[in-house]
């Protein structure tokens, strides 16, 4: 199999199996974690002068935040089975997650900032929006989308993509510092199928195609996204879920499509 800096796969399936940082990603914001753990299984962290957003991307877990126990949070066994449960982490913190069952635990990461309070943020605070037509029909829960204001740097959105559709399409890019036009926002794609053997294609590129790669993903995957238009398509029996991380310069999302590709908007 080709391999791509772009792509990044689990180092294993216990414990840490992810650990993007801005350092490993070559770039200045986003940070991104996983933790694997097994019921009973601990996992913390200190998250110094970034702040976090824990999302339980399947399982149940206790969470604390600075000695506050935010008791036993998480209901789905699986990402594609319904809403998150997540808890957002001001900078400066010390943060726990206790096993109750078998997690898959998600740590956003972003430059912290302000004045922002630890908080659960349950299913239902932000509703699930469906969002395009045809093969390009997706579904969004938004975690930590930029009308929540309570964060300083972290924007989190889950998206379920059914079978054989388009995801992040049109192609789109946020990677120019240039509001109310665009704005700048480094982002990670985490993917998960089901069933768990399938397989997706995510495509990563500028216009003047400096940067053009095209992916494979696999269940378990991360996939890097610096600059560039970055669109995702599932395969035929396959559903794709996707936990997006973005961090920027501003707490802000306005996008760019791909002007040769908006006619698929009207």
């Amino acid at each position: 199999m080709s391999k791509s800096h772009l792509r990044v796969r689990p180092k294993g399936t216990t414990g840490l199996v992810h650990d993007v940082t801005p350092a490993s990603a070559g770039w200045t914001y986003v940070g991104f974690a996983l933790h694997k753990l097994s019921e009973g299984k601990v996992t913390a962290g200190e998250t110094g002068a970034q702040e976090l957003c824990l999302v339980l991307v399947s399982g149940k877990a206790r969470i604390s935040v600075d000695g506050e126990d935010f008791g036993v949070i998480g209901d789905r066994m699986s990402p594609f089975d319904g809403a998150p449960w997540a808890v957002y982490v001001p900078m400066g913190s010390d943060w726990a997650a206790d096993a109750v069952t078998d997690v898959e635990l998600a740590v956003c990461a972003a430059p912290g900032g302000g004045n922002y309070p630890a908080k659960i943020i349950a299913p239902g605070t932000h509703p699930r929006i469906s969002r395009g037509k045809g093969a390009n029909v997706r579904h969004v829960y938004n975690i930590m989308p930029e009308d929540d204001l309570s964060a300083h740097s972290l924007l989190v959105v889950e998206v379920i993509t059914p079978q054989g559709n388009t995801s992040s399409y049109p192609p789109h890019k946020h990677d120019q510092d240039n509001l109310p036009h665009e704005s700048l926002l480094e982002e990670t794609y985490f993917h998960r199928l089901n069933p768990s053997q399938g397989f997706a294609m995510q495509r990563v590129y500028t216009d003047d195609r400096s940067l053009d790669e095209a992916v494979v993903i696999e269940d378990g995957d991360v996939t890097l996204v610096p600059k560039g238009y970055h669109p995702v398509a599932t395969t035929a029996g396959y559903d794709l879920y996707y936990l997006n991380v973005m961090a920027g310069p501003k707490r802000v999302w306005k996008f760019h499509n791909a002007a040769e590709h908006e006619w698929l908007l009207k």
